[in-house]
């Protein structure tokens, strides 16, 4: 275990129930457990090493021991269950507070810097009843240099007052670091065969993004919904 995500380092970064491994299959397949077994809103894990991560629908993820910080925290928000999507802005936007002036953000999942991915997010979420049950959050931000411990816990905070904020002041702040709005997209839905064209015009207060189709349609576009976004 690297001393910088040590137990004693993590116990003083942050108050909150833990779990920290020299390696793993997955930080979100443990979170995802210990959710299920009633892990607390603000339980995190986090590993040096993770053989097989993955981020929005799976895609895969490396983790660079040493160098890339990755992990998975547990949420329990009061969302209904169409508005999963907010939690990509959510945490996106921390993750823009935590990174910088320079952090600039790809709609859904990605924050950069320099044109280069620096972050990025998945989202899983188990639905049941009028709000989500739970939600975890996987989070891989590259080249972090050490100490982590201090990151993880100024990330964490960023997450947690984000997620408390009004979704209104929210967009207010991720609005102008979003590039994705105003540029020309091809998103293509989960299932592979349904593709949309057209301009991005904003994100709502569920987290879908508003696309100008061909014709004038405005369709909203949900992060939980897509396989695939590029510009065009």
């Amino acid at each position: 275990m690297s001393d910088d995500l040590s137990e004693a380092t993590l116990a003083a970064c942050m108050d909150r129930p833990f779990r920290t491994y020299p390696a793993l299959l997955s930080t979100d397949a443990d979170a995802i457990a210990w959710a299920r077994a009633g892990a607390p809103a603000g339980a995190v894990v986090v590993a040096d090493y993770q053989v097989a991560a993955r981020g929005r629908g799976g895609l895969p993820w490396d983790v660079r021991p040493g160098r890339d910080l990755g992990f998975s925290l547990v949420l329990r928000p009061r969302l209904a269950p169409e508005r999963e999507g907010w939690l990509y802005t959510v945490a996106t936007s921390a993750l823009a507070d935590v990174l910088g002036e320079q952090a600039t953000i790809e709609w859904p999942d990605e924050i950069q810097r320099a044109r280069a991915m620096a972050a990025a997010v998945g989202i899983e979420v188990r639905l049941g009843g009028p709000t989500i049950k739970w939600a975890v959050v996987n989070v891989l931000i590259r080249d972090a240099e050490p100490p982590r411990g201090p990151l993880l816990g100024s990330v964490l905070q960023a997450i947690d007052a984000r997620l408390a904020a009004a979704p209104a002041a929210v967009l207010a702040d991720y609005v102008p670091l979003c590039r994705t709005i105003g540029r020309d997209v091809r998103v293509r839905l989960l299932g592979g065969a349904t593709r949309l064209q057209g301009r991005a015009l904003e994100v709502l207060e569920d987290g879908a993004l508003v696309i100008e189709a061909e014709g004038g349609r405005r369709v909203p576009v949900r992060p939980q919904d897509i396989s695939s976004i590029e510009g065009v």
